[in-house]
Formats: structure tokens, sequence, C-alpha cells
């Protein structure tokens, strides 16, 4: 068994196949199977369910899959910690953002980073808020960013921005006269909504209960892309973060208008690993993305609590 096998192993798991794996990792796919045969040749149990068009974990593979990453985790940070020693600002920063913050708010932080240190790769992905949990605990991401950060006894937090919920609506629709709106409106409307175990759902569900207001859910979706295409056609109103519909209510596609009762705030934090360095590059990142200085960023990150 060697590094470069379970790293083969994680790539066919998160990529979800051989042939991806193959082509991110310059091989063939029978290359990448033999390799995978051999390692669970070495542990002598089966580690991948491959019946049907989707691979599997059995319960041998999720425990080597769980292992491995936390290998290659700490593997990382040995490298990391050696080019920090040795005076170099390299690597690279693994970052996963909920799709209404990457979407919409990281691009003009990105940019500036890659400007600062061209020689850092900034791998950026989307994801729902569950699985940017466990990618951090299992140690395949280094920095999470979330609205309505959940308690986790194994992630701190940095707080990032604030947004405000709105409401939408076309500008066919009768509320679109109106510069604001009470939650009780929405008793009587059609809402198209974020899907139940998205973090913002939850939160405005709650809201809606404390002021007494059941809402008709129309449709759920867990993307808001086609929350807002739904809002577009209507087909309802929905409750979305203003900073995700500033291009449409610019060119008259949506009307946004904020809650009488409000404002209601969306917090959105940074979340990396409790008891993991964060390396040089990341704190960098993270100096960029809350416009602090990089030792400051340092210091926090080493004592600040969750």
């Amino acid at each position: 068994m060697d590094i470069e096998t379970l790293k083969i192993f994680c790539d066919v798991i998160k990529l979800r196949g051989f042939t991806q794996a193959a082509a991110a990792n310059s091989l063939t796919q029978s290359a990448v199977s033999q390799r995978l045969k051999n390692l669970e040749k070495e542990f002598g149990l089966c580690l991948i369910d491959r019946h049907g068009t989707e691979l599997h974990l059995t319960r041998a593979g999720e425990v080597v899959y769980k292992g491995a990453m936390r290998i290659l985790a700490d593997l990382r940070d040995v490298q990391e910690q050696l080019q920090e020693i040795g005076g170099k600002v390299g690597g690279s920063v693994r970052v996963a953002a909920i799709y209404s913050v990457g979407l919409y708010q990281l691009d003009p932080f990105v940019k500036s980073f890659l400007t600062n240190y061209p020689e850092i790769d900034v791998q950026i992905e989307y994801s729902r808020a569950n699985k940017i949990y466990e990618d951090l605990i299992n140690g395949s991401i280094d920095l999470g960013i979330v609205a309505f950060p959940g308690h986790k006894p194994q992630l701190r937090s940095i707080p990032f921005k604030e947004d405000e919920l709105v409401l939408i609506c076309s500008p066919e629709h009768p509320f679109a006269q109106f510069e604001s709106i009470s939650l009780k409106a929405l008793s009587s409307q059609p809402l198209i909504a974020f899907q139940r175990d998205v973090p913002t759902r939850k939160v405005m569900t709650e809201i809606l209960k404390e002021h007494g207001v059941v809402v008709n859910i129309k449709a759920e979706f867990d993307n808001i892309e086609l929350i807002k295409r739904a809002v577009e056609i209507g087909l309802g109103i929905a409750v979305v973060p203003l900073t995700t519909i500033k291009t449409e209510t610019k060119a008259g596609i949506l009307k946004a208008m904020p809650f009488v009762e409000g404002p209601f705030k969306r917090p959105i934090s940074l979340l990396y690993r409790r008891g993991k360095s964060l390396s040089l590059a990341a704190r960098k990142f993270v100096a960029i993305l809350t416009e602090r200085d990089e030792q400051e960023v340092s210091r926090s990150t080493a004592s600040s609590p969750l």
C-alpha cells in the first residue's frame, strides 16, 4: 500500500467514478481498477460495491476511505508546514461554499487573492451545507463557507458577512407595487422555498412560526437559480438572500422588498477543523476574505473558540 494508491481510491469515491479518477491522476481507467484491486487484495476485503451504475462503499470501504482521507490530510499538513519553514508561500487552498455565497460573493475575493498570490492554487467547489460540514471533519477541504453556522464541536468558525433575507416576486405580481411587505401577507400566496434541510429554510420556518404565519409551499428546490427562475415565470414568491438577486432586480426581472418586521439577517461564517493548524496559504486566503492581517488571522485561528 502506498500514498498514491490511497489518493486514487479516495478520488474514485469523491469523483464518483473510475473514469473521473483516472483523468484526475493522468492514468488509464484500467490502471485505476488494478490499483484498487491490489488495495482490496492487501486488506483482504471488498472496499467498493461495483453492482449497477453507481459505486457504493462497503463497510470496510468506509473505514478505509475515512482513514485514507485523514492520512492524506495529515501528509498535506506536513508538506505545507515544511514549505512555511522554508519561507515559501505556495501549495493550495481547498474551499467549499454553499451555492448562494460561492456564486454571488466569492469572485472578487478570489480574484484579489490570485492577484496577490499567483503561486497558490485555489480550489473552489459549491456544495450543500451538510456536505461541507462532513468534508471539513474528514479533512477533504481546508475551509468551508456556510450560512447560519451550526455548532459542531469538531469545527471553529470565523464571521465573514451578513445577508438580508428579502421577499422576491415577478414584476407582474400584486406585491410588486410595495416597497416593503409584512410576513402576514405570505399566508395567502404560493411560496417557492429552499428544501427543508437547507439552514436558510429552517430559520425562515422558525421566523414564520414565531409570527403565526402558515404558508403554502408550492415547490421546493436546493438551488437558488431554480428558485429565482420559478419566481420569474410567476409560479410564486420566495424568500432569498438580497445578494443573490441584484442582477435581476437591476434588470427589472424581479422585484425585491424587505420585511416590515425585519430586517432578518443571515450570518455567513468561514469554518475550519478544530485542532488543525491552518496552512500559511489558507491563512492568507482567510485574511483576504475577512480583510484582516495574516498575522492577526494566525493568532485568532490558534486561539478563537467556536
